[in-house]
């Protein structure tokens, strides 16, 4: 097929007023991501995001930010004022008029596939149509425009503008188009607000290219499901456990092994590679990347993570834009979080918070201590309740600890400090000075024994 020029325009301007959010509807979180990371996904498969614009209106701050930082090839077009999906596409014209094609979708379809759209686009090249347009049959048709076909001739009418009559047509529109861009261009200049909203519609212009002889098809989806969009609360519900389950499926398809379908959750961006096994009530969100033969437990909750070959993640963990190296073990009741590393057969064990910090190969944290800004060498042993004192009050400060080292329970490592490689440290210190090599520093007031202390408080009267 010869190559054309296409672009394609997802608007996501309006407010969703019935979903009662204070973020842009497109902005919602639908499995960690929001709604309009999934039509930009899907127009991923079918050109490249250079050719994409996004259409912002009501806070589009909030859009503007998100496409920058995470879609930072598509461009934001601004509609001032939300006057329809017809004034929209105007918004857009100057953009779109170096194309020679147009794709024109809503940002609330987070079901739809790349495979759909590609083949409406490759159909309506092949056709040379000047609007080639998705239909779909839903199982309720409320509140969705009717597709009307007579005379040769299709128009689409919005629910609040239909008679009675058009209501019982039982195909409907899903706000999916594609155009010729001079075609478009055309039309949208004779487009009109006299409807029961006010506003220009953007199907108002298939009925003018229809009267006018132009060549407009109808595509029926396949599966009515990708049309699914979002208005409300409970409409996001719906379509979150319809993708939740997708995603599952294909996870289950690649090997991996899943205890429970009701309560595992997983994004739509996460990686996990064959034998992975996943029990129950587990989150998985974010860029996340499970390797080979790695276990998580019941109940925890990873974002942005990646968990290293045959490691073990306990149950109750949370780990957050970190690392879990191969054959690693972590938890349980384990926070590991802000770009730390659990190096190879590391062990991170119960009631441990790791932040920003390295430990290193066959090391061990075993239980209630508290790692932050700390560097640790490989073999090395962290007493129970060790905790770097980091924060000096303005400013956070590392600490070094080095291979083999053995640290006593319930030391208090005062940053910035720097434990050399084979030191040892007393139980209960609290160690302000760097420590050399080989060395055992012990930092703890002397002990005294007061002896009848007990005796003579008795007889002074006083309780025990």
């Amino acid at each position: 097929m010869e190559k054309v020029a296409i672009g394609a325009i997802i608007l996501a301007a309006g407010k969703g007023t019935r979903m009662k959010s204070k973020s842009p509807k497109v902005m919602v979180p639908l499995l960690g991501e929001p709604i309009l990371y999934y039509p930009l996904k899907a127009l991923s498969f079918v050109l490249s995001m250079d050719d994409v614009a996004v259409v912002v209106g009501w806070k589009r701050e909030e859009v503007e930010n998100y496409l920058k930082l995470s879609w930072p090839q598509v461009t934001p077009i601004p509609q001032e004022k939300q006057l329809g999906t017809g004034h929209a596409v105007q918004m857009a014209s100057d953009w779109f008029s170096k194309y020679d094609h147009v794709l024109v979708m809503p940002g609330d379809v987070p079901l739809i596939s790349g495979k759909t759209l590609k083949g409406l686009v490759d159909e309506h090249i092949k056709e040379n149509n000047d609007c080639t347009f998705l239909a779909f049959c839903p199982p309720d048709i409320k509140g969705y425009g009717r597709v009307i076909s007579s005379d040769n001739k299709v128009r689409i009418v919005e629910e609040k503008d239909a008679t009675e009559e058009e209501k019982k047509v039982n195909l409907a529109n899903t706000g999916i188009y594609v155009f010729k861009a001079t075609s478009l261009a055309e039309a949208l200049g004779s487009i009109n607000n006299c409807n029961a909203q006010g506003e220009y519609y953007l199907t108002d212009v298939v009925e003018l290219l229809s009267i006018k002889g132009k060549l407009v098809k109808v595509k029926v989806l396949d599966d009515s499901s990708e049309a699914k969009g979002i208005n409300s609360p409970y409409q996001l519900a719906e379509v979150s456990e319809t993708l939740r389950l997708k995603i599952i499926e294909g996870h289950l398809s690649n090997g991996v092994r899943l205890d429970d379908l009701v309560t595992s959750w997983i994004g739509p961006q996460v990686v996990i590679e064959p034998d992975v096994h996943i029990a129950p009530n587990v989150q998985i969100w974010g860029e996340s990347v499970i390797r080979e033969g790695s276990r998580i437990g019941s109940f925890s909750v990873l974002r942005n993570a990646q968990v290293g070959p045959l490691a073990v993640v306990k149950e109750h963990v949370i780990l957050e834009n970190s690392i879990v190296g191969e054959g690693a073990t972590v938890g349980p009741f384990a926070y590991v979080r802000e770009g730390s590393e659990i190096g190879e057969e590391a062990f991170v064990g119960k009631f441990v918070e790791v932040k920003k910090s390295r430990i290193g190969k066959k090391s061990k944290v075993p239980h209630h201590s508290y790692l932050g800004d700390a560097q640790v060498g490989s073999n090395t042993n962290i007493g129970a309740g060790t905790i770097t004192c980091n924060y000096d009050g303005k400013k956070k400060n590392k600490t070094f600890i080095g291979n083999n080292c053995f640290i006593g329970s319930d030391t208090m490592l005062v940053a910035p400090v720097n434990i050399g490689d084979g030191a040892y440290t007393g139980a209960g210190s609290v160690i302000t000075k760097d420590v050399p090599p080989g060395s055992l520093a012990i930092g703890r007031a002397k002990q005294k024994n007061i002896e009848g202390w007990l005796e003579r408080r008795e007889k002074r009267g006083e309780e025990a």
